[in-house]
């Protein structure tokens, strides 16, 4: 039997931006390379981002054009030359991690040379808010979208051999969809980067002006379909209080939720820092009493569980993935989405009652990216191998 595997990951989004579904395939690419397997990545760019990107020497990039609106992606325009380089490598297994540009030249690719092909559903693009958010103000295009972005979804998934969901709520919902053929693989964690025993007094300490004072973190994109209105609102409830709200990340709504900070005279109460480097991240979640993320758009709630292994507790919308992962008094508190009054309320039950919430760090080991890549593994020499 074969040892080292050749993989290919194509990607309509890679570094230098950050998002959940780079993350997923940064720490799957590095799991995998420390097993002595290959790892290629596709994705489309410029050939100029090589040279920030750091030990991922093992990328194909196709030319593309920016999409304004969401520029973590780059719809590739002549996506399909990529088939010549993967009879070149003897590439084994294709894994499309996008459904767009580059997951139709994955899906092309893949028929071509014979290849398996798993694709994963990281993001979901089908929802009405995200299309109304991303798309052209074009009003035709978004009722066109809206009605047949399911239609496209099933399109591409059921021509994978194996979907891969990140949560069993989002299974749940592609079957619903008649998406069948579909097996959970959660994104995995680095634990070794983010764990408990992480010091955040010096971030604690510049951010703080009374040592006394709470911190309450948001670590995503700035964007509306993560619902960060319920978080400025929640802060204008808890305006008296000792806390400080700390939002970490960049969006096309970012000028939109400081203008609603200002609006409510919270100046002092809601710092946006913008993005942070991952390697500093766990400074920030160590640094902070408590994590928040209010969003109803999460199919697994990756910033949730790299809290969790900083020792955080979780304060979620009770909606999608989040309701899965967040277990009352146990490693965080669920709030009714959108509610910004149970929001604020469930933010003051975790800060009067942190020593309850003990099982955090024992979430996340479920989700330790060696874990997870042992079943992406599994699923791969399946289809390898069968």
């Amino acid at each position: 039997m074969k040892g080292h595997l050749k993989i290919a990951f194509y990607t309509d989004t890679f570094m230098p931006a950050v998002d959940g579904v780079v993350i997923s395939i940064k720490n799957f690419t590095n799991e995998l390379e420390k097993r002595g397997h290959s790892v290629y990545i596709f994705t489309a760019g410029n050939d100029k981002k090589i040279q920030i990107i750091d030990g991922f020497p093992k990328i194909f990039f196709t030319r593309g054009i920016k999409f304004k609106k969401y520029p973590q992606y780059t719809f590739a325009m002549f996506p399909f030359f990529s088939s010549l380089k993967i009879r070149e490598l003897d590439i084994d297994l294709i894994h499309s991690h996008t459904p767009f540009s580059m997951g139709i030249s994955a899906l092309t690719t893949a028929k071509l040379n014979k290849l398996p092909l798993i694709g994963s559903f990281h993001t979901l693009f089908t929802d009405k808010e995200v299309i109304k958010e991303y798309l052209p103000s074009n009003s035709f295009m978004k009722d066109v979208a809206t009605k047949y972005s399911w239609k496209y979804a099933r399109f591409f998934y059921n021509k994978c051999d194996m979907v891969l969901p990140p949560s069993t709520v989002i299974k749940n919902l592609l079957q619903k969809q008649n998406i069948m053929n579909t097996n959970v693989v959660e994104n995995g964690i680095d634990l070794k980067l983010f764990n408990p025993k992480v010091n955040g007094k010096r971030i604690r300490e510049t951010m703080l002006n009374k040592k006394n004072d709470k911190i309450v973190l948001y670590v995503g994109r700035i964007s509306k379909e993560k619902r960060i209105d319920t978080l400025i609102k929640a802060a204008k409830i808890l305006k008296n209080k000792d806390i400080l709200f700390i939002l970490i990340g960049n969006g096309p709504a970012l000028d939109y939720y400081i203008k609603m900070v200002n609006t409510f005279k919270l100046n002092d109460k809601v710092k946006f820092l913008g993005l942070i480097p991952n390697e500093k991240l766990p400074e920030y979640y160590s640094a902070a009493d408590l994590f928040c993320i209010p969003s109803t758009f999460e199919t697994q709630g990756i910033v949730s569980l790299e809290a969790m292994a900083c020792g955080k507790p979780v304060v979620g919308a009770d909606y999608m993935a989040l309701s899965e992962l967040i277990k009352n008094g146990k490693n965080g508190e669920k709030f009714v989405p959108g509610n910004s009054v149970d929001c604020a309320k469930k933010i003051e039950k975790v800060i009067n009652n942190m020593d309850e919430y003990k099982e955090t760090v024992a979430t996340a080991k479920n989700y330790s990216v060696e874990k997870t890549t042992d079943k992406l593994l599994g699923i791969y020499k399946e289809f390898i191998f069968s």
